[in-house]
Formats: C-alpha cells, structure tokens, sequence
C-alpha cells in the first residue's frame, strides 16, 4: 500500500533516534533517496510480500502482527517517533529470503519516513561497514547454531528412537529363536514317537484314528480360549488325575501344555478310545509333541507379526517413500509414533487413546507431524519421570472450531506461570544440563505454525498439563520453508 507523498525535511529525520548521529550530508542523502508519506487508517504492508522498504515512524500509531495459524495476532501497538519495520535485513542480500517478517497498520493518519530496501541496504554497507559485518555474523552465526542445535536434537531424539525400537525388536526376535530352537527338538521327538508307533502292532484303522485325532488337534490349538489363572489351575488338576489314573506318567508335566491348547477330559477320552490301553501313553506323548509344535508355531507367528508390525511402524514414522506433503490420517501417524516411543515411555507410565476416529484426513508434511508428537510426548514423559516415574498420557483427537485438534495431556508436575510464555523459545529448557537443547518445542511451534498454517497452544495446572495442536482441515499453500 502507497501513502500519499510529502515533503521530506532533513531536520525531521534527524530527529529520530535512529538517524540523530548522522551528519548533514547524510541526513540530506537520505531525503534525497527517501521520502516521507502519509499513511491513513489500514494496513500498510503484509506479512510475506517481498520486502521493498524500510519504515520509520515520525508520527501516528502503529500495529505491528504476526500470521498465527487462520489468526493475525498482535505482537506491537506504539506511538513512539524513531520505531521502524520493513526492510532491516536487505543489508543481507539475496543470502537470505527478503520478505516482510510481519505485517504492519496504522490506526490514526501516520507519517513514515521510506527508504527503499535498496538504498537502505547501500548506505548501511557504505556508512557503517564494521556494524555491517558484525550483524551479518550474529546473523548466520545464530542460524548456524541453531541449525547444528537442531539437527543434534533430531539426532537425540533419533538415538532414542533407534534404541527403543530395537528393544521392541529384540523381544520378539529372540522369542521366535527360542522357539525355533525348542520347535526342531519338538519335531525330532515327533518322529521318533511315530517311528515307535509304527513299529507296533498297530491295525491301519488305529493309526488312521490317531492322524485324524491329531488333525482335530491341530485345530483345537488354533481355536483354544483364553482361561484365567484359577480355571487353567483346575483344569490342570483334573487332567493330571485322569493321565495318572490311565497310568500314564509325569501326567502334570503335559497337563498345562494341553490345558493351553484348549484340550479337556473329553479329548482325552477320544483319544483313549481309539487305542489300546497298552498305546495309550506313547499316543498321549506324540499328541503332546503335535499340542507342543502347534504352540511354538503360533509362537513364532506371533513375534514375526509383532516384528513386522514394528517395522511398518517405522516406515510409517519416517514417511520413507512417500511424498513430503499429501493428505493423511492423523491417528495412523500418532500410532506409529507412540509404538516408536513405547520403550522411552515405559511401563510406569500409562498410554491412553482418545480418537475421534470420523476425522477426516488432513493434508500435512506427515514426517515433520511425527516430528511434533515425538517432541510433546518426550516432555510428557520426562515431566512425568521427574516427578516420580508414574502418570498417565492421554492423546485426544477430535474437532475445534472446524479445526482439527491433537491433544497430549499428561499429570505431571506442570509449567510453572512464570515460563509458560518462554517455553516455546529457542534454547529454553527446564531440563537437566545434557538432556535437552530448548529447540523441541520452537521446532514444533514452527512447524506446526509456519508450514501447517496452524496453532500450538499449552494449557497446565499441577496434574493437568495438555499440549494442543490446531490444524486446519483443508489445504493451504504450504511453506517450503526448512524448520
């Protein structure tokens, strides 16, 4: 917006705090270059627009606002002569993206002295050469830092990931090992029962009823319920006493493993009936092996589904072979984020989901999601940890003025009033020296804010502290920005 023209005193100018050190001829070079104009009620440049001038109010009012999610909020309102805005970066040049880091109105007529960007960015090298490449080095020295800052927390956080996730891994691995190990010994034992089976004086019609014996079996073991302590206790007792009164010895060593597989007195008694008083123990212990393989191959099923369950886990945290920015199901992205994290969280810590699960899906840059919710529920469970190790995470889904929200809610000790408005700062940390690096929460910010075009917002009182992400529900233009 262009305010309406008028004369430029270099006396005025001078008088701003800004310019009062400069000489005559420098004043009368900046009114020469520059001009004063007179701005009415209303915006005079937006947040985002290529950065063209510099602004320095003489006299009026001035509201400077920052883009917050949907929202503008207002971060200055100020009447003081000498305050500026704009352009202050164009000393750095094309190094840098030149557009206006704010948005900026006026509610009363207000007269600026404007500068081009250009010419601001000449007389600065020009005049204050030293000033220039101090600013320049604060500049890039800051974004160097917090860049390695922030590519060390991404890394910490990966190693806690990575050794989460091969904890998780380990388990079911070493499961299906051990059980591939017991399931060869099982099957030799197998055959060598048959073999002795077979070598008896076994009819073909008996031993066709034991093969159909153990394919019904089979089955049983797949279909078998769940029993608690005491009915698998009772259960094992009265097994044990119908193998002892058969004569069939060490009874209460096969009894549990049948009471597991789902078996009772009357398969026993099936099994009975089908043999010879004499074959009725050597067919027990080759049905036993037959109970005893099934088992060990659910076993092994088990773990290689909880392996591979992990692994799609993983895939689906780091977004590998998938476009950076598409539409996506928040829950399927918090899920695999808390199975990544559900070594780090431990079992003092209880994990409570609370899905809206008829959300839509939303379009997002889903790897830098999963980057967030890392980020929230590691500050959970630290809160957590550091007031005594037990506590509750609640993550909530649900709608907020056509706005979808994530909530991580956890019962820790909570953010003390005095830092809730710090605790999305670069380097502020409330953690131990080592264990943080203040960036977690400004990463989140900004890429919840600056590339989601959305609102990260902390509520917290003693035992209720919740974290809450506000995304819009349909696209914008995303920020290519790097976070």
């Amino acid at each position: 917006m262009s305010g309406q023209a008028m004369p430029c005193s270099p006396k005025e100018v001078g008088s701003l705090f800004l310019f009062e050190k400069l000489s005559p001829e420098q004043l009368g070079r900046l009114c020469a270059q520059g001009r004063v104009e007179l701005f009415q009620p209303g915006p005079v440049y937006t947040e985002g627009d290529p950065s063209t001038c510099f602004y320095v109010l003489i006299e009026g009012t001035v509201v400077l606002s920052r883009r917050v999610g949907g929202d503008d909020v207002e971060v200055i309102r100020t009447s003081q002569a000498g305050v500026y805005a704009g352009a202050m970066q164009s000393y750095l040049g094309d190094r840098v993206r030149q557009v206006y880091n704010n948005s900026m109105r006026v509610t009363a007529p207000s007269r600026f002295f404007v500068l081009p960007a250009d010419t601001f960015a000449d007389v600065m090298r020009e005049w204050f050469p030293m000033a220039v490449h101090l600013l320049e080095g604060l500049f890039f020295g800051a974004k160097s830092t917090q860049a390695a800052v922030g590519q060390r927390e991404r890394l910490l956080a990966l190693g806690s990931l990575s050794a989460g996730l091969t904890h998780e891994l380990n388990n079911p691995a070493a499961a299906a090992v051990r059980a591939t190990s017991t399931l060869r010994e099982r099957v030799a034992k197998m055959r060598h029962k048959l073999a002795l089976i077979a070598e008896g004086p076994f009819s073909r019609e008996v031993l066709a009823r034991l093969v159909e014996i153990q394919e019904r079996t089979a089955e049983r073991v797949a279909k078998a319920p769940v029993l608690s302590p005491l009915e698998a206790t009772d259960r094992e007792d009265t097994l044990t006493d119908w193998l002892e009164d058969h004569g069939i010895a060490n009874g209460w060593q096969v009894a549990p493993t049948f009471v597991q597989a789902g078996l009772d007195v009357d398969w026993l008694e099936q099994v009975a009936a089908a043999v010879d008083d004499e074959v009725l123990p050597n067919a027990v212990g080759w049905l036993n092996y037959t109970v005893e393989t099934e088992l060990l191959m659910n076993e092994i099923e088990d773990s290689t589904t909880r392996i591979s369950h992990l692994v799609d886990a993983a895939k689906q945290y780091s977004q590998l072979d998938r476009a950076p920015y598409r539409v996506v199901d928040v829950h399927e992205l918090l899920d695999s984020t808390l199975l990544m994290l559900s070594g780090k969280i431990g079992r003092g810590i209880e994990v409570v989901k609370d899905y809206d699960r008829t959300l839509p899906p939303v379009p997002a840059y889903p790897a830098e999601l999963n980057q967030v919710w890392t980020n929230l529920v590691d500050n959970a469970v630290s809160a957590m940890r550091s007031a005594g190790g037990q506590g509750r995470l609640t993550v909530r889904t649900g709608l907020d003025h056509e706005r979808l929200l994530v909530e991580f809610r956890d019962t820790g000790p909570g953010v003390p009033p005095d830092i809730k408005d710090r605790i999305f700062d670069p380097f502020f940390t409330t953690k131990p020296v080592g264990e943080g690096t203040g960036l977690g929460l400004d990463i989140s910010w900004r890429i919840v804010v600056n590339k989601h075009h959305g609102t990260l917002r902390v509520e917290s009182v003693p035992g209720d502290t919740r974290f809450q992400v506000l995304l819009p529900l349909t696209a914008e233009t995303p920020d290519e920005e790097p976070v």
